[in-house]
């Protein structure tokens, strides 16, 4: 059922916060942990650009796709396109920034996969994954019949907030992580900015992510009654 709000204010806060997240995690990987790179004798410098794909490519453009059907006055088709795509580009991110943890870790001798934060994110990064092929194939190409797309929508929805709340919930667990990492072992101050610009990040990343499930049930600015229009019916029906 949706909430009583109308989605378009909530939209701009969501946008707002995305930026502000976006901003702090480069000042952070940039300013305090010196900087980004694949290729890098530094090979803390090649983990950096983990927190910041996941961060920006992962949760924000992820959350961007959710909200593109209530954020964006376009026509239904392009609202579709634009969704499909973002989210192409959020999970594509998301598998390179994966990727930049294992070489990190391959690299400097550290084990894969020993962390619950690991755990959950190969978890989520793979039903994002499947959450994507089907629905490209059901909702896009070549697209299933009327009825499947009625059946298959709901869980759809239910099944993309749930994994991106996962992940945002994860995406946390991540700040958190490396965090005590470098309190422990880099003796960081805990209560120096670095500290703080972490904490602050986490929380950006938290309020961005519950904006973008209280759009997505939110009461669509102009509902439509067709069978796959997410506008009206899918996020707004759970």
């Amino acid at each position: 059922m949706a909430v009583g709000i109308n989605a378009m204010p909530v939209t701009f806060a969501a946008h707002a916060l995305a930026l502000i997240a976006a901003i702090m995690v480069l000042v952070w990987n940039i300013s305090y942990r010196g900087g980004l790179a694949w290729e890098a004798e530094n090979k803390n410098l090649i983990f950096n650009l983990h927190p910041v794909l996941m961060l920006i490519g992962f949760i924000i453009l992820g959350g961007e796709a959710i909200i593109s059907y209530k954020s964006l006055p376009l026509e239904k088709p392009v609202k579709k396109l634009i969704h499909l795509i973002l989210h192409a580009i959020a999970l594509a991110l998301g598998i390179w920034g994966i990727c930049a943890a294992f070489k990190n870790h391959n690299e400097s001798g550290i084990p894969n996969l020993y962390s619950l934060h690991s755990w959950i994110g190969i978890g989520v990064i793979s039903l994002y994954g499947f959450q994507w092929v089907y629905s490209f194939i059901v909702f896009f190409f070549p697209g299933g019949s009327p009825n499947l797309r009625s059946g298959l929508l709901p869980w759809h929805a239910m099944l993309g907030l749930f994994v991106y709340i996962l992940a945002v919930g994860n995406a946390a667990l991540g700040f958190l992580e490396k965090l005590t990492f470098l309190e422990s072992g880099a003796k960081l101050d805990k209560y120096g900015p670095e500290a703080f610009l972490v904490n602050f990040t986490a929380i950006v990343t938290i309020l961005f992510g519950a904006l973008v499930v209280i759009t997505a049930s939110a009461k669509s600015p102009s509902p439509s009654s067709s069978i796959d229009d997410a506008d009206n019916y899918s996020y707004s029906a759970i």
